[in-house]
């Protein structure tokens, strides 16, 4: 017998939590939503924090639908569908999990969760016959989970490049279109609303690498864990590494990159030089783009906002529409995070690329010879050479190299040399190439 209704049980109240919330208390929404689904969907407890209580929203909400406490909350018996929008690794792990073994479906947009624990979670929702969703973990409102799940099942997955953490983007837009450095970018991102107080996660790197944990362990049927995943932040990168990217021919962007061969995979988060002809050196601001390429489709890019209520909340509905499905029909876990055997990770050390290397030395005779024997010895070959003038008050030069693929670790130690040389005031930069096209 087909159920009356289907209840949402809605923990958080915050950005992505309230317009979800806003949603599903729209009476024509709601109407276009249950009859996608074909019976009626209802909100029926909202988990929030204390705090969360004094939020125009909250007063907007019958009170009987609030709660903020947790055995409240999962003792409501008509609550068929969970979604979490609370963000962070603890509580939402114990929640995610006790819905699961309490037989109800998940939603969540959690991409730290499902990064470190998506194979557990999957795991448990298997033991237990429901399903588990996570579109809005990464990517926003851009459909990337399922088409990893779906439309590219039957293709072997050789590379993703990934600009998937939009303040990062907007902040390396600033600066290579304004000419502005680091900090004057990110203060301009926070007064927009588009960088946290603390923009750490999104600065360093984390956020990108707990999406592209998500997207290479569904691309490569391997699990990777954040801890994985090589991460390097934008954080020392300078207006001047943009005008010479610029004379280069090259834009500066932050990737999260992850490629295959039949053996290993290898995860990679930090900024790079990537042609400016080739289309991921043309998303900007605070838009987000992925490219896929499988054996049969070739290359895919999937573009669009990463980020937002609007579009995150998107995402988060049609995971509940598709789960509410499942409650109807009683269907179970369907596919997930899959592991398979046999793959291991290589390690940064091994990566072989080109680089661009900024540095600053004593304007005198033999800098660059002393320079060439250094990278020679480590067997880098120099590309291209830019040396500016002198700079008259402190008598220094700046030289700029791009080098022929050389591997990691090689270059690692070249850069440990090159700091010990007398001549060498400072190693300003270093980016890896990534010849993407």
């Amino acid at each position: 017998m087909k159920k009356a209704s289907i209840g949402i049980g809605l923990m958080g109240l915050g950005v992505v939590a309230g317009q979800t919330a806003r949603i599903l208390l729209d009476r024509d929404k709601v109407r276009i939503l249950s009859d996608y689904v074909g019976t009626q969907i209802e909100l029926r407890k909202v988990k929030v924090i204390a705090a969360d209580l004094e939020r125009p929203l909250a007063k907007e909400i019958d009170p009987r639908l609030l709660t903020t406490d947790e055995e409240d909350f999962f003792n409501t018996k008509d609550i068929d569908i969970v979604v979490e929008a609370i963000g962070g690794e603890n509580p939402p792990f114990g929640y995610l999990k006790r819905a699961l073994r309490s037989g109800r479906r998940i939603v969540t947009s959690n991409k730290e969760v499902i990064a470190k624990h998506g194979i557990e979670l999957w795991s448990l929702a298997q033991e237990n016959n429901v399903s588990l969703y996570y579109e809005a973990s990464v990517g926003g409102g851009i459909p990337l989970i399922m088409p990893f799940q779906r439309d590219l099942i039957a293709n072997r997955i050789n590379s993703i490049h990934a600009i998937i953490n939009g303040t990062t983007n907007y902040i390396l837009t600033r600066m290579a279109k304004e000419g502005v450095d680091f900090s004057a970018a990110l203060k301009k991102a926070q007064e927009l609303g588009y960088a946290e107080a603390n923009p750490r996660n999104d600065v360093e790197g984390i956020d990108a690498t707990y999406k592209l944990a998500i997207l290479a362990s569904l691309a490569f049927h391997c699990q990777v864990r954040p801890d994985d995943i090589y991460c390097e932040g934008i954080t020392k990168l300078t207006s001047r590494d943009f005008r010479y990217a610029s004379e280069l021919g090259f834009a500066v962007k932050l990737l999260a990159i992850g490629k295959q061969d039949d053996h290993s995979i290898q995860v990679r988060v930090h900024p790079v030089f990537i042609p400016e002809d080739v289309l991921l050196a043309e998303v900007d601001g605070v838009f987000n783009a992925v490219q896929v390429e499988g054996d049969l489709v070739g290359k895919v890019i999937f573009y669009g906002q990463g980020a937002g209520a609007y579009p995150t909340s998107s995402a988060v509905v049609a995971d509940i529409a598709s789960a509410a499905k499942d409650v109807l029909y009683a269907t179970g876990a369907g596919s997930g995070l899959k592991p398979e055997a046999g793959k291991h990770i290589r390690p940064m050390s091994e990566l072989v690329t080109s680089y661009y290397l900024r540095m600053e030395t004593a304007d005198q005779p033999g800098v660059l010879a002393q320079i060439s024997q250094v990278l020679g010895t480590n067997l880098i070959s120099i590309k291209s050479v830019i040396q500016k003038e002198t700079n008259a008050e402190t008598g220094h030069a700046e030289i700029v190299l791009m080098t022929y693929p050389a591997q990691e670790k090689a270059m690692q130690t070249a850069l440990s040399e090159l700091k010990r040389l007398p001549v060498m005031v400072q190693v300003g930069n270093f980016v890896r190439v990534e010849d993407i096209k």
